[in-house]
């Protein structure tokens, strides 16, 4: 029982615990829905579908941000890059590309962001949070010199395909299995990654790198190879995003993504991920996203207006962050 009590009782509340707060979280505002004087709403599958819609660009982005946060990094670009791979999309459509070109090109994009990151971190041994600053910047202004400081707008029934406009849409004729293609794509690239993070060298040397640095270069991981690797990866799935993006849109617009690099922290950090490194989860990432959008669908029904949302997430945001600090100091007393 002694055993239970210290080794696998926390593990297991390490592991669940995200989604223990994403039950809490549902039930609170299903009962406060209830005593709206129209409520009824927030408990019903229509909710959820446009909750898992919300919670699907984030999510898909914030898979590779686990894997920077694992690795002991952070990633402030994640959000104009995302923007930045949604305008490519839409400027490679417009000027007529194929669709799975425009694409393409959009996710070449979101690798070549990373890789910058990964590059100037690594090499030049540049402080992550400085270095991404940066190129939040660079990439805003990538984003609104291709889109000429406008939106750029592909004709929505001429140039932009049914499955890309439907791949986020709720219409009952878009969905499948009762939820949107995209929904299911980003569960599927977050098992892909779960099993990556389980069974590969590679996750092991990202884990190693993000628990101690030092101790990684002298058991013979090639730190900046790994880095440069984390944040490409990271810029790959930041590229998926766009695409995700444009679809909820149907248009490349440069200024998208402002803010939402919180989000896709938020949603590591709230899950369960340290920003000490060297820990985090797939499903404890999903779960910290998804808690986001059904807060954000929870104060909306309960006619909590916005900047009391970005007050309560805050909130939310420094806890999880100061539960991360108090569990860091419990493990190294």
């Amino acid at each position: 029982m002694t055993s239970f009590n210290k080794q696998i009782l926390p593990s297991l509340l390490r592991l669940l615990g995200p989604l223990i707060a994403l039950g809490v979280v549902v039930a609170v505002f299903g009962i406060a829905d209830q005593y709206q004087e129209f409520g009824g709403k927030f408990l019903t599958f229509s909710n959820f579908q446009r909750i898992s819609v919300n919670t699907a660009t984030v999510a898909v982005a914030a898979l590779g941000m686990t894997f920077i946060i694992i690795a002991g990094g952070i990633d402030l670009s994640a959000g104009t890059g995302l923007a930045l791979c949604a305008t490519v999309v839409a400027y490679c459509l417009k000027a007529d590309y194929s669709p799975l070109v425009s694409l393409g090109c959009g996710i070449l994009m979101g690798c070549g962001c990373g890789l910058l990151n990964g590059v100037l971190i690594s090499w030049l041994r540049m402080i992550p949070f400085i270095v991404t600053l940066g190129t939040m910047s660079i990439y805003l202004g990538i984003a609104k010199q291709i889109a000429k400081e406008t939106t750029v707008r592909p004709d929505r029934y001429e140039q932009v395909p049914v499955w890309m406009r439907e791949f986020l849409s709720t219409r009952d004729s878009a969905l499948v299995a009762g939820m949107p293609l995209g929904v299911w794509v980003a569960l599927g690239l977050a098992i892909l990654v779960a099993i990556a993070l389980r069974y590969t060298v590679f996750s092991r040397h990202v884990f190693a790198l993000g628990s101690n640095e030092a101790t990684a270069r002298l058991c013979g991981i090639n730190v900046t190879r790994t880095k440069i690797a984390v944040y490409t990866l990271a810029g790959f799935f930041v590229g998926i995003a766009g695409l995700f993006q444009f679809s909820r849109l149907s248009v490349g617009n440069p200024t998208s993504g402002l803010g939402m690099e919180l989000e896709i922290i938020a949603a590591v950090v709230i899950g369960g991920g340290s920003l000490n490194g060297g820990s985090g989860t797939v499903l404890g990432t999903l779960a910290g996203a998804a808690i986001m959008s059904v807060i954000q669908s929870g104060c909306t029904q309960l006619g909590i207006n916005n900047p009391t949302q970005d007050m309560i997430l805050g909130g939310i945001i420094i806890v999880a962050v100061l539960v991360d600090q108090l569990r860091h100091r419990h493990g190294n007393a």
